[in-house]
C-alpha cells in the first residue's frame, strides 16, 4: 500500500482585497489584512497535495500580544469544523478543491482587538505535527456586528461615524458659531498603526503590558486610555497643549488642517508631543484615533462651556466698577466654547437604559483614576442628572448645566451680584449633520429646555448629589433656581449698528430704556455708564482693556434713549488674540442708589474668505485642476503668508507654498493640478496664515469618480 505523503503548507493567500472590503477596511489597506471582530474572513491554504479530511487535521493559533514575545499573550486555539460554533473562534464553512483548501475564520465579537499572528499545525492521524506561519492580521471593532459592543444599527450613521474621513469641527460663539473643515483622514496610510503606536505608549501598558492587552477587548477600557493619550500631560501623548499665545516653539492650533500631519509627526519624532492643540484640536485627533481603531464617534462643540474647579454648580465671574472683567479674581471660567467627542457603545457597567452616545473628552482639564483623561459618560445620564454613574459624569453635566453669578467688586471685595444666569451655560450645543454639511443641534439630547420643570428638577437632583453637605456652606447657593434678584429701574442692551468686519471701526448703539420700580416708580433717574472692551481668550481668560468709554444718561418715565459708541480699528488692531473677539462691558451706576445694571456684548470679527473651484470633473488618475482666489481685504498688508492644502484621497500628505506679503486689496490666484487616488466623496481643505490673521479657511466639496476601464 502507497504510503500518503506527509501534508506541507506551500503558500497562503490571506485574500486581503476581498475580505478588507467585506469588513469595510479596503480604504485602509489592500494588501494587509485588516478585518473586523464578530464576522468571519476567508483565506486559502494550498499544500502539496490534496487535503484529506478523515486522516489530516489542522489546528488554528492566533495570537496577540505585547512584545518581546517572552511576555504572556493571548492565545486562541481552534480546529476545522463544519459550522460557526457560536460567538467563539472557529474555523469553518470549508471548501477542499484539488491541492488547496478554502476556510472562513471567525473572530468573537469581544476579541482583543490588535495585531495577531496567525500560524496552523498540520498532523496527520496520530502522528506529529507541524507548525507553519500564516500570516498576521488586524483586528478592529465591528459596529456592524449586533453581538459587539459598539453595534450601530444604521448603514447612514455607520457611514458617517466610521467611514467619512472629513467632517467640520465648529468653533467661536454662540452667536457666531464658525464651521471649521477638518481631515480626519482615518484610512491614511500607517495612521492604523500609528493608532496601535498610542495604545502601546499608554501609562498602563508601561505598567503592565500584558494586563493593558487582554483589556483591549473592552471598548470603555481603550476609550479612556485613547482620551488621556491624546493629551501629554501624563505620557509621552500626542499633543501638547497651549492656552497662551506664544506658539513660537511648534504650530499655533489654528495652523492645523487635519489630524493625519498631527500624528504622523508624533510617531516620526520618537513619539514626542506634537505642539501645539487645544480643545477642538484634541477632540479631532481623537475622532480619527476612534473611527480608525472601529468606534462610532463625532465631534461635538457645547459653547458657552463652564469649568467648575471647586466642584460646585455655580460659576462666579467677576467685574470691577469700571465695567473690567478681572480673570486673576475666577477659578472658574466660562469657555467661549469646548470641544469634545461622543462615541457609541453599550455600558454593560452601567444599569440598563444609558447605552448609546457617550461623552470622552481628551482636553486635559482635571484627572480622573489619577490620569488626566474624561468620560466615557453617558449622555442620557448627564440629562437625567445621574452624576453617580461613570466615568467623569459630574464635570460634564457642569459643563453644560452650571449657573453663572456675575459680581461688582468694590474695594476688593464681591459685593453685588449684577446677574445670575440659569440658562447661559451650555448655551448651544452642536455637531455635524449627518449626509450634510450643516450643523445639528443636539442639546436637548444633553438637557431639558432651559426653564422647564423637568430641567429645574434635574439640576435641583444634580446638586444635591454633587455638593451634598457643603451646600449649606456656600453663600452662593442659595441663589440657586431663583433667577431674579431685583427689579432694574432701567433697561439696557447693546447692539451693532453695522456688521462688525476685522480692519473697520466698530459701531455699535446702547439702547436704555427706563423701567418701573417700586423705589423710584415714575422718578427720572440718571446713569453713569461706564464701558470697556477686552479681547476675550478662547478659555474664558481676557487681555487688558483695549478701549474705554463713560456716558452720562437721563431717563425719564418710559423714555427710551440710543447712544452711538464708536470703537476705533486703532484700539483694537494689535490687541486681539487669534480668535478675533472682543466682549465690549458695560455697568451703570444708578445715581443716589447702591444699584448697577450689567450689559454685555460679544463681538467676532470674520477673517477674510477665499474661494476654491474646480475645472473638471474628477477621476481617480485623472488631472484635476484647482483654481484659489484671495482677496486681502484688510486695510492692512498681511505678512509672512503661508497656504496649506490637505484632503485625503485627493493628496497624500500635505501642499504647502509660501506667498510672502499681501498688501492691502492685492488680489492671488493660485492653479494647481491634482490626481485624486481615491474615489468617492472628498474634501479639499486650504487654510491661508499670517502673522496677522492665523485662520484663513476654505474648503471644497469633490466628488472623484473610479478611474475608467481601458
Amino acid at each position: 500500500m502507497k504510503q500518503v505523503a506527509a501534508l506541507e503548507l506551500r503558500f497562503v493567500d490571506l485574500q486581503s482585497p476581498k475580505n478588507n472590503k467585506a469588513h469595510h477596511t479596503q480604504e485602509m489597506d489592500l494588501k494587509r489584512l485588516i478585518v473586523r471582530r464578530g464576522q468571519p474572513f476567508t483565506l486559502q491554504l494550498h499544500f502539496n497535495r490534496p487535503f484529506h479530511l478523515g486522516t489530516d487535521h489542522i489546528t488554528f493559533v492566533a495570537e496577540t500580544g505585547p512584545a518581546p514575545m517572552e511576555l504572556p499573550r493571548t492565545q486562541a486555539t481552534f480546529s476545522l469544523t463544519q459550522t460557526q460554533q457560536g460567538n467563539v473562534w472557529s474555523a469553518s464553512d470549508f471548501t477542499v478543491n484539488s491541492n488547496s483548501l478554502s476556510v472562513a475564520l471567525f473572530t468573537p465579537a469581544s476579541a482583543i482587538i490588535g495585531s495577531y499572528s496567525l500560524k496552523i499545525q498540520l498532523s496527520q492521524g496520530q502522528g506529529y505535527s507541524v507548525t507553519y506561519p500564516v500570516g498576521t492580521f488586524i483586528l478592529l471593532f465591528n459596529p456592524w456586528s449586533t453581538e459587539d459592543d459598539v453595534y450601530l444599527p444604521s448603514e447612514i450613521l455607520l457611514q458617517e461615524y466610521i467611514m467619512m474621513d472629513y467632517g467640520f469641527v465648529y468653533k467661536g460663539h454662540e452667536r457666531f458659531i464658525s464651521s471649521w473643515s477638518w481631515n480626519f483622514g482615518q484610512f491614511e496610510e500607517d495612521i492604523i498603526d500609528i493608532c496601535f503606536e498610542i495604545l502601546n505608549k499608554s501609562v498602563y501598558f508601561s505598567e503592565n503590558p500584558s494586563k493593558d492587552y487582554s483589556q483591549r477587548n473592552d471598548v470603555v477600557y481603550v476609550c479612556r486610555v485613547i482620551s488621556a493619550m491624546i493629551n501629554s500631560n501624563d505620557d509621552s501623548g500626542v499633543l501638547q497643549g497651549n492656552w497662551g499665545e506664544d506658539y513660537s516653539l511648534g504650530v499655533s492650533p489654528l495652523e492645523w488642517n487635519g489630524s493625519v500631519a498631527i500624528l504622523r509627526q508624533w510617531s516620526a519624532r520618537g513619539r514626542q508631543p506634537v505642539k501645539y492643540g487645544q480643545c477642538w484640536v484634541f477632540a479631532a485627533v481623537m475622532c480619527t484615533v476612534m473611527r480608525c481603531l472601529g468606534v462610532p464617534t463625532r465631534v461635538v462643540s457645547n459653547f458657552h462651556s463652564a469649568h467648575s474647579v471647586d466642584g460646585n454648580l455655580t460659576i462666579d465671574t467677576y467685574y470691577d466698577q469700571n465695567a473690567e472683567i478681572l480673570s486673576t479674581w475666577k477659578r472658574d471660567k466660562i469657555w467661549n466654547f469646548h470641544v469634545w467627542n461622543e462615541c457609541w457603545m453599550i455600558r454593560k457597567d452601567l444599569p440598563p437604559g444609558y447605552n448609546g452616545w457617550q461623552v470622552l473628552d481628551p482636553t486635559p482639564q482635571q484627572t480622573s483614576s489619577g490620569l488626566f483623561c474624561c468620560g466615557p459618560a453617558s449622555v442620557k445620564a448627564i440629562r437625567e442628572g445621574e452624576i453617580h454613574l461613570p466615568y467623569d459624569t459630574p464635570f460634564v453635566y457642569a459643563e453644560v448645566n452650571a449657573d453663572e453669578v456675575i459680581w461688582l467688586l468694590r474695594d476688593g471685595q464681591a459685593q453685588e451680584i449684577l446677574a445670575h444666569n440659569t440658562s447661559s451655560v451650555g448655551k448651544k450645543i452642536c455637531t455635524k449633520m449627518v449626509g450634510s454639511g450643516q450643523r445639528q443641534d443636539v442639546t436637548n439630547f444633553y438637557k431639558y429646555p432651559e426653564g422647564s420643570p423637568e430641567e429645574r428638577s434635574v439640576f435641583m437632583k444634580a446638586s444635591r448629589k454633587m455638593l451634598g453637605s457643603r451646600r449649606a456652606s456656600s453663600p452662593f447657593l442659595d441663589l440657586l433656581g431663583s433667577g431674579v434678584f431685583r427689579e432694574q429701574p432701567a433697561q439696557l442692551q447693546l447692539q451693532l449698528a453695522r456688521t462688525p468686519e476685522w480692519g473697520q471701526d466698530l459701531l455699535l448703539k446702547l439702547h436704555a430704556r427706563r423701567m418701573t420700580d417700586r423705589a423710584h416708580p415714575r422718578d427720572p433717574i440718571r446713569l453713569e455708564v461706564h464701558f470697556c472692551a477686552q479681547a476675550l481668550l478662547h478659555n474664558g481668560g481676557t487681555r487688558e482693556p483695549l478701549w474705554r468709554q463713560t456716558v452720562h444718561l437721563k431717563l425719564d418715565f418710559g423714555e427710551e434713549i440710543q447712544w452711538p459708541l464708536l470703537l476705533p480699528y486703532d484700539n483694537y488692531r494689535n490687541k486681539l488674540t487669534d480668535e478675533k473677539l472682543i466682549r465690549v462691558s458695560g455697568i451703570a451706576e444708578v445715581e443716589g442708589t447702591q444699584r448697577s445694571i450689567l450689559v454685555l456684548k460679544d463681538i467676532s470679527l470674520e477673517p477674510p474668505h477665499l474661494s476654491i473651484e474646480v475645472s473638471e470633473r474628477a477621476e481617480v488618475g485623472k488631472v484635476l485642476g484647482v483654481h484659489i482666489t484671495f482677496t486681502n481685504t484688510q486695510t492692512m498688508a498681511l505678512s509672512h503668508c503661508t497656504m496649506v492644502l490637505e484632503g485625503s484621497g485627493l493628496i497624500r500628505g500635505q501642499i504647502s507654498n509660501d506667498l510672502g506679503t499681501l498688501v492691502a486689496g492685492h488680489i492671488i490666484q493660485i492653479h494647481l493640478n491634482l490626481y485624486p487616488f481615491k474615489a468617492g466623496p472628498r474634501q479639499l481643505q486650504v487654510l491661508i496664515s499670517s502673522d496677522e490673521v492665523k485662520e484663513i479657511k476654505g474648503y471644497k466639496d469633490i466628488f472623484v469618480a473610479a478611474a475608467r476601464a481601458s
